[in-house]
């Protein structure tokens, strides 16, 4: 046989496993287990498996060896096993392995395919560093020794509430950094003068530079808002077990398996004072979910604008351009268009619609425990993914590149019936209003009818005109 059919052969063996169900066969190059493999069979309905998200498949594998060092460390769980059991981690945390976390990440179960996926996968890794091979289970357990003291119960809300915690840094920056250079923009527009507009209509004038300054200060409100609810998921329920009454467990357990994970992860966890509310209630995630959703309305709005002051080129408000990222149509010669603000919009789109999902699971939790946690996770992880990339692109393919143009926005100025509203104070209402109504009529200038009537000074006129005077600079 040669080497290559002797690999094919590998991969398409088979190895039996028992179950509560009875036996099943799991391919032999499998580093899951029976369980996984029921669930693979059970659940093909989003497409992601676990390992679309590294952070939940680093995040299930710290629990995990939180809870084994404070089972060794109260002497339930030999020192061999411990040991395997760390290099199976440190093994996964290096990078290695996460393929072989494939349940689907809609499931149903509460999380138990997720926690015995890890289990499993975690087990055999053990076993090979034992020397013994893949589903010699009497040697390393997936229940007995890796989900010790452990339910999915626990264990699986305490690894998504981590998976996220390691997520967010990496949102924070991108928003940090997205806010960063709509501010660079708002310093080199601060001489644009150009017309503000409210209900679409022309306002009042402002600069440039101040409408790029009020996206950079909205995104940068939310970096701290952010930060501050992830306080909330350092609460977790790890040691409350089944439905947090912490049956099965050493008393000092959940004190050192909480220890355990905040050194482990370098987050400071701490177990919540009622592991039974704290088993059923998904406030945090509601909380947080929520804050996703007012960071993708504020991003849709942003994106909204950036179109619209963009549109034209000839034919519209054209006050900016977009840096141009691929040809717009394929029957228009020459024409392009927003697709990044346009991706962004969608991003948001799809996040507000994961909030309202995130909103129903939460509330379809019933008595001690919430078994739509799955798709709470999912819809999270997926957000802050989604929300993170989108930012990365918006900054980088749109923000950076985009430029103002200045005798369009003057001109602008200089045509609106906006700017009677300078010399209001000093005209009256009456007449202000008398002059903005024939401007518009005989489509002159207000500044011109003005001066035709004499109604002020020269000198007066020029004064009040001044940007420092208009805009509150």
């Amino acid at each position: 046989m040669t080497e290559l059919s002797t690999a094919a052969a590998e991969l398409t063996a088979g190895r039996e496993e028992a179950d509560l169900l009875g036996v099943a066969v799991v391919p032999e190059a499998a580093f899951y287990g029976i369980q996984t493999q029921r669930a693979l069979q059970n659940f093909d309905l989003s497409g992601v498996p676990l390992h679309h998200f590294p952070q939940l498949v680093i995040a299930l594998a710290l629990v995990k060896l939180a809870c084994a060092k404070a089972n060794a460390e109260l002497g339930l769980l030999p020192e061999v096993k411990l040991v395997a059991i760390q290099q199976a981690v440190q093994s996964i945390l290096a990078g290695q392995y996460h393929s072989e976390f494939v349940v689907d990440m809609i499931q149903g179960g509460a999380g138990t395919s997720t926690n015995m996926n890890a289990n499993e996968v975690i087990a055999n890794i053990g076993l090979g560093f034992l020397g013994k091979s893949r589903g010699s289970y009497h040697y390393l357990h997936p229940n007995n020794d890796i989900n010790m003291s452990q339910s999915t119960n626990d264990a699986y809300p305490t690894a998504v509430r981590l998976a996220i915690l390691l997520q967010h840094s990496e949102l924070v920056s991108s928003l940090s950094q997205l806010s960063e250079a709509f501010a660079v923009k708002a310093g080199e527009f601060s001489d644009v003068i150009k017309m503000g507009r409210t209900q679409l209509q022309d306002a009042v004038p402002m600069t440039l530079g101040q409408e790029f300054q009020s996206f950079a200060s909205t995104l940068a409100e939310d970096v701290q808002r952010i930060a501050g609810l992830t306080e909330l998921l350092k609460e977790i329920n790890l040691g409350g077990t089944a439905i947090g009454t912490a049956i099965n467990t050493d008393a000092k357990y959940a004190a050192l398996a909480v220890g355990h994970l905040s050194e482990l992860s370098g987050i400071k966890f701490q177990q919540a004072s009622d592991l039974i509310e704290a088993s059923s209630d998904m406030g945090a995630f509601v909380l947080f979910s929520g804050m996703l959703k007012r960071l993708a309305v504020k991003l849709s709005k942003i994106a909204n604008d950036l179109r619209l002051l963009s549109m034209g080129p000839r034919c519209g408000l054209n006050e900016i351009n977009l840096p141009a990222q691929q040809p717009g149509s394929s029957i228009m010669p020459g024409k392009i268009n927003p697709v990044i603000p346009e991706a962004v919009n969608q991003v948001a789109y799809q996040v507000i619609g994961n909030d309202l999902a995130i909103t129903m699971a939460a509330e379809a939790g019933q008595l001690q425990l919430n078994a739509m946690e799955p798709l709470i996770a999912f819809n999270t992880l997926e957000s802050i993914r989604m929300l993170t990339k989108a930012m990365q692109m918006f900054k980088q393919r749109c923000v950076v590149g985009i430029t103002a143009n200045r005798e369009v926005c003057l001109a602008q100025v200089n045509r609106s019936i906006g700017v009677i509203t300078a010399v209001t104070p000093l005209l009256g209402y009456e007449t202000a209003t008398r002059i903005a109504k024939t401007a518009l009529a005989e489509n002159c200038s207000v500044l011109d009818l003005i001066r035709r009537e004499k109604l002020l000074s020269e000198e007066v006129l020029v004064n009040a005109l001044k940007p420092e005077n208009m805009l509150g600079l």
